[in-house]
């Protein structure tokens, strides 16, 4: 019709999922809300089989805390024309910033890929400590004439 404007609304759940943890492992846990109350549910990861929490419950990225202050040791390096420098398995962090020529870039022994002047690309984990995240792949950068690229990357000591 001319002249006429509306909205509808439907009046439907607002769900909300957390993965959470406890004494035996981690589990799911939904949040409803439905006019105005909030119901909270426990599955099974697959969100259908009911869990039963045991012991304290914590966000899973709490139940191993990062150790205090861990030492973080970095490195720079510069590669002007040809040349390959590579980055071992286990860094924290890895940065590539190009500046001329399309050096590749090779990750966990995949295919080598091209990376144009101008680009920017990090690769990095947010937990260190005795349980910490690493990254699991080497870094392969392999520069070609012409080519200036600078890695810097940190791991933890």
């Amino acid at each position: 019709m001319s002249g006429t404007s509306g909205s509808v609304a439907a009046a439907t759940p607002d769900d909300e999922y957390e993965v959470l943890c406890d004494d035996v492992g981690s589990f799911l846990r939904r949040y409803s809300t439905e006019d105005g109350a909030t119901v909270a549910t426990d599955t099974e990861l697959d969100g259908t089989t009911p869990y039963t929490v045991t012991g304290d419950v914590v966000r899973c990225d709490a139940a191993t805390a990062p150790a205090a202050n861990p030492q973080i040791d970095s490195s720079l390096q510069r590669q002007t024309g040809a040349g390959t420098l590579t980055v071992a398995a286990g860094a924290r962090s890895v940065t590539l910033v190009v500046y001329a020529g399309s050096p590749t870039v090779a990750i966990g022994g995949g295919p080598p890929v091209p990376v144009t002047a101008g680009t920017a690309l990090t690769w990095g984990v947010d937990r260190g400590g005795p349980a910490g995240e690493r990254l699991q792949d080497e870094f392969v950068f392999a520069g070609v004439a012409g080519s200036d690229l600078l890695v810097s990357w940190t791991r933890e000591a």
